[in-house]
């Protein structure tokens, strides 16, 4: 797991962006120098709808958030980012914690639970596996839109060949099931290996249920 320290961010980290709210304006000062005393950038918000209606960048991200708040709880923002699809890490603190509150919590996806009061290192290492997770997630999502790209120059009958390779079948069984001779399929499962850039076999049904084909 990665660990944030004293010393500087990982160049990775360091182009992060991290949110915090939280209606107590001493609490949000504190966590935005901490935050910067290892080289991190923070933004701070006293309400969930500034939040909200602030400009983010398309970086690995983590949102900081009180649960308690006069407005609109943290437990309510979560729920309204998860409708709206807004997928940001995030890690609640609160002085009022509980257990049942903390697995509602966990339950739609937040990364982290902590009580006030806690040591600044226990919420750097939060922070910095909730960046860290956010960062592959965006990797992922990036891969996957690629794909997307690549596998819109498939033809009908290679995703046919692609989807009965992902159920293992070997080419004389795929030519009887859809009804094409046998060199017919080994055409198409050479350009399908070829417009998705696959090496192997296996590298091409992890693509195909990448995909979603089956």
């Amino acid at each position: 797991m990665l660990a944030l320290r004293e010393e500087r961010a990982e160049p990775v980290l360091a182009e992060s962006q991290i949110f915090v709210v939280d209606d107590d304006a001493m609490v949000r000062d504190s966590l935005v120098d901490l935050f910067g005393s290892v080289g991190l950038h923070a933004e701070a918000f006293a309400s969930t709808r500034a939040f909200l209606d602030a400009p983010r960048r398309d970086v690995p991200s983590c949102l900081v958030l009180d649960v308690r708040m006069p407005e609109e709880s943290g437990l309510d923002l979560q729920r309204r980012m998860n409708d709206q699809g807004l997928r940001i890490p995030i890690i609640f603190i609160t002085g009022h914690a509980d257990v049942p509150m903390s697995v509602r919590a966990m339950k739609l996806g937040a990364t982290n639970f902590l009580p006030k009061p806690f040591r600044d290192q226990e919420l750097l290492d939060a922070v910095g596996e909730a960046l860290r997770q956010d960062a592959e997630q965006r990797a992922a999502d990036a891969g996957t839109a690629e794909l997307r790209k690549l596998a819109e120059r498939l033809t009908p009958r290679e995703l046919d060949v692609l989807k009965a390779v992902d159920r293992g079948l070997l080419n004389k069984q795929i030519a009887y099931e859809l009804g094409i001779a046998e060199i017919t399929v080994k055409m198409h499962r050479s350009s399908a290996f070829r417009k998705l850039k696959a090496t192997t076999v296996a590298d091409m049904i992890q693509k195909v249920r990448a995909l979603n084909l089956r």
